[in-house]
């Protein structure tokens, strides 16, 4: 019954329903449309946002108490993208852009999903950790390395040479949604939460309103180019139920061995699994223009979503269940 409210919750929340709204606005023809500025502005805000708040969450904890817990956060955040990527060029044959896009929503966090799995851990009696979200605005650098790997990827097509590690890094850290990222998180962890609470109201009141406006144009842009995905479906199908069951089991295994408890175990495993629609998203737009929002929102969106909270929210607890029996 927990996760029924669950689902019913996530599926008639204003973004999901912006997002549909948006699809059925393309497909009927309508007039609606968002001028590119505006875009811009919106992805830029949402963006910041995001850092902001991240490295906020992060000033408030101590890293002596969570070290364990936030170096496999780390292993994940390099391998997670990694591996998406390497199976989104392979499984699903994509190109470098698209496979990139793809692998930067699975290396991010779904809100929803997180806190979908932290209510569902609440409802059966046992809360995870306090700094989850730390490791939630951890997970978030996983869409820097795979737009690291995509402008390595793509430099080294174009020029048909190997090109410097460093020449990479520098070019990558020069984007513009990097910028925002670590400009973000440095901000947010230097003020903390006084220094957050004056500019609160526009950077986290706003937040989900902006979202949902968001949400709606990705739609829209989704709706669009619909025929791609059909080209795609059946193996892009297979990745997004696939992709979140091994990254699930991934994450709670690392987080049992990390020293987190059954509640805190499921956690990281659900984000682990998840696949951002919200957040990332905005990133891509910025930093990779050629992707297909139709691959990527379609995978994470339709697939992944709607998996993770049917199936997969409730499995995770009992493997994490499971696993600390057997290791305790």
């Amino acid at each position: 019954m927990d996760t029924f409210e669950i689902i019913r919750t996530s599926f008639l929340s204003p973004l999901v329903l912006a997002f549909l709204v948006g699809m059925a606005a393309t497909l009927i023809k309508s007039e609606l449309e968002f001028p590119q500025p505006v875009l811009d502005a919106i992805s830029i805000y949402l963006v910041f946002s995001i850092a902001l708040k991240g490295g906020t969450e992060l000033s408030a904890v101590g890293f002596g108490a969570i070290w364990k817990p936030v170096l496999v956060t780390l292993v994940l955040v390099i391998f997670v993208p990694s591996a998406c990527y390497f199976l989104a060029r392979r499984f699903i044959r994509l190109d470098v852009p698209n496979a990139a896009g793809i692998a930067a929503l699975y290396g991010s966090v779904s809100s929803v999903t997180f806190l979908a799995a932290l209510s569902l851990a609440g409802k059966l009696g046992n809360s995870a950790e306090p700094f989850m979200p730390v490791l939630v605005s951890l997970m978030e650098w996983g869409i820097l390395v795979a737009l690291f790997i995509a402008r390595w990827r793509m430099r080294r097509s174009q020029t048909n040479a190997a090109v410097p590690i460093r020449e990479i890094v520098v070019d990558t850290l020069r984007g513009r949604s990097v910028i925002l990222l670590l400009g973000g998180l440095f901000i947010g962890y230097t003020i903390g939460e006084p220094g957050f609470r004056p500019i609160k109201p526009f950077f986290e009141d706003a937040f989900r309103g902006v979202l949902t406006l968001f949400l709606l144009e990705m739609g829209m842009v989704a709706a669009r180019q619909l025929r791609e995905f059909f080209r795609l479906g059946p193996r892009l199908l297979a990745f997004g139920v696939g992709m979140p069951i091994f990254n699930g089991i991934l994450g709670i295994v690392l987080g049992t061995l990390a020293g987190l408890s059954v509640s805190g175990s499921f956690v990281l495993g659900a984000i682990t699994a998840s696949a951002s629609y919200i957040d990332a998203p905005a990133a891509v737009r910025a930093a990779l223009p050629q992707a297909n929002p139709s691959i990527y929102l379609t995978s994470s969106l339709g697939i992944t979503f709607p998996f993770n909270l049917l199936i997969g929210l409730p499995m995770y607890y009992q493997l994490a269940s499971w696993l600390h029996e057997l290791i305790r």
